[in-house]
Formats: C-alpha cells, sequence, structure tokens
C-alpha cells in the first residue's frame, strides 16, 4: 500500500518519523532523554501533498513540499534540467513522491519504482538505541546504462542550533560552490583550503564555527572516515553522520542561517544541511555533466546498497572521531 500518514519508530533514546506521502521525508528526530528536537524546520507550512508532475519545476516549486528535515536526493540533485532527454525535477523524484510502505518489526521499508529512471529503490529504516540506520538498495532494470546523481539532504536545525554550534568532520578539505553566491555567502567562490578553513571574501572563513547571517554552499572531501557532526556548544545535544565513502565521496555543507531575506524564507530560516552525494557540484546533472563531475553510473542488472548512521546524543565536549557502530567517541 502507499502510506498517506507519517510513520513513527521509537526506541529508549529516539523517536523518528518519516512522511512517505512526501519522499519518504525523515520529518522530525527527538532525543528522548533531553527532549530536544535535532532536525530542522521551515518558516512556512508546506503542503502534504506529492507534486503531480513527480517532478519540482524549480527551487521555490520544490520548496512548497520542503518541511525542512531529512529528504533523499534522486536521480538528480540540485536544479531542475533535461538530461539525456528526460526532464528532471528539482532535487529530484524521490525527494517528493509517495513511497509504497511495509512495517516490520519495528522497522520500516519503504519501496519506489521510479517513472524518471527505470531503477527500482528499497528503504530500510530502523532504531538501535540513539542511532537512526538508513540502509538503501537500487536495482537497475532497464536496457540500457543510466546516469543519476544519488544522495541525501539531511537539514538540521530546530533545538540543535537555539545556541551556537561547532561542525566537525573526518574531512581534510572544502570546496566552496563557485555558483552559489547571494549576498549573505562569506565565501569566496569555487575557492578551496583545508577543512575548516577557507578563504573568504573578508578573509579566512572558519566553517566549523558558522555565525549569523550566513547564506552559503561548500563541499566536503578527501576524507579520513567519511562523518560529520554538528554539536551545541552548551553541550546540550548534538548529531554525527557517517556513510560509505565509497559509495557518497563527498559531502555537500549548506548554510542557511537568517541570510536569505527572499520569499519564502524572509530571514528566518535556520538549518545547516550536511548532505553525502555521489557528486559534486550541487547544481543538477546537466551541469554535473557539462562539468565533468562525477556521475552514477548505472548499468542494467546493476543492484547497488549504502548504509547511513546518525547518532543522536548528548556530548561532553568536541567530537573528533566515531567508532564503529557510528557512535561518536566521547571526550
Amino acid at each position: 500500500m502507499t502510506g498517506h500518514d507519517h510513520l513513527a519508530l521509537t526506541s529508549d533514546a529516539l523517536r523518528v518519523t518519516i512522511d512517505p506521502r512526501v519522499g519518504g521525508t525523515v520529518t522530525s528526530i527527538t532525543d528522548l532523554r533531553s527532549g530536544l528536537s535535532v532536525l530542522g524546520e521551515v518558516p512556512w507550512d508546506p503542503v502534504d501533498v506529492p507534486v503531480a508532475s513527480l517532478g519540482a519545476r524549480d527551487e521555490n516549486h520544490w520548496l512548497t513540499r520542503y518541511g525542512g528535515g531529512w529528504p533523499l536526493l534522486f536521480p538528480n540533485g540540485g536544479d531542475a534540467c533535461t538530461f539525456d532527454g528526460t526532464f528532471h525535477g528539482f532535487h529530484g523524484e524521490a525527494s517528493i513522491a509517495p513511497w509504497t510502505v511495509e512495517r516490520s518489526d519495528g522497522t520500516v521499508l519503504l519501496r519506489r519504482r521510479f517513472f524518471s529512471v527505470p531503477v527500482t529503490m528499497w528503504r530500510e529504516f530502523f532504531t538501535e538505541g540513539d542511532l537512526l540506520v538508513v540502509r538503501e538498495r537500487v536495482r537497475m532494470t532497464g536496457p540500457e546504462p543510466v546516469e543519476v546523481m544519488w544522495g541525501h539532504h539531511p537539514t538540521f536545525g530546530s533545538d540543535l542550533l537555539a545556541g551556537p554550534v561547532e561542525i566537525t568532520s573526518g574531512a581534510k578539505r572544502v570546496t566552496a560552490d563557485d555558483v552559489h553566491d547571494p549576498a549573505a555567502n562569506p565565501l569566496l567562490p569555487g575557492v578551496g583550503g583545508l577543512w575548516p578553513d577557507i578563504p573568504g571574501k573578508a578573509g579566512l572563513v572558519d566553517l566549523s564555527r558558522p555565525g549569523d547571517a550566513v547564506s552559503a554552499m561548500a563541499y566536503l572531501h578527501d576524507f579520513d572516515a567519511a562523518w560529520v557532526a554538528v554539536r551545541r556548544l552548551d553541550n546540550a545535544v548534538a548529531v554525527a553522520l557517517s556513510w560509505n565513502e565509497a559509495r557518497f565521496p563527498c559531502a555537500w555543507l549548506w548554510l542557511e542561517l537568517g541570510g536569505t531575506s527572499a520569499p519564502p524564507w524572509h530571514g528566518r530560516g535556520r538549518l545547516i544541511g550536511l548532505e553525502p552525494n555521489t557528486t559534486r557540484s550541487g547544481m543538477g546533472l546537466a551541469d554535473a555533466r557539462q562539468r565533468g563531475s562525477i556521475l552514477l553510473r548505472l548499468d542494467p542488472g546493476d543492484e547497488l546498497s549504502t548504509e547511513l548512521r546518525l547518532h543522536v546524543f548528548r556530548p561532553n565536549g568536541p567530537i573528533s572521531a566515531l567508532d564503529d557502530s557510528g557512535r561518536a567517541i566521547l571526550a
């Protein structure tokens, strides 16, 4: 059956809600021990109905369905475009289409057979105490190869951003996007540096301590280990996201911290996106091909899988490493 209601997963440490009706998006994650929420929210009321065409025509159209949280980006990420003769909506069909639901022993299973590409995807969500585990599998069913983008768009905010934060990561390098350059962007487009420092318009920018009135996009890459974490500096709550670097060799870092005054943001957005992806840049399939960026090629019969782990916890200082389970190693 195709689900219409938000689904809940709970453990002794977490409560997770998922909306299968619009993109299979993880809409909220609450740390039950503190009562604090960690996923971002938006300053408008999203429409809880899929886009009829299964593709958002542009960013503003997509934002009508976006409530924050953790969408999936597939088979496109970023700008809507026509690619190999097929129209792909902003951030891809997966982020905005309904998913078929199954429930089994504390697990949510979602499935979608895509319209825009000949691919079926299965997504499995379950909790292990203070961990949310997301497993995904794609099967290519078409007769000819296709190229896609596959990534995740987890956006953090709400109680996690109720005070100053620190971002840490296993990345060695960071590069600013060379297209995204709004007025509140402190970064020099296209310029890179050693994480977390990057040359900016007014001197060196420390991306581990993002300030207010910022709108920026950059890419983390060249990982010692594929993880990124956000800690509230008062140690009230933190998150640590880990993934398979072979599948997602970069992570998009999106900062929307009151920096966009245009509608629908009106200067009220407070979100940090930590977004593992197959591809940079984040401006859509057509742009990525034109730049010679890495795209994921799926050949007939291919079946690929991956896993992501999100640790939600109360820290006691800076996060500098994760253990084999995906949990932060506390100081």
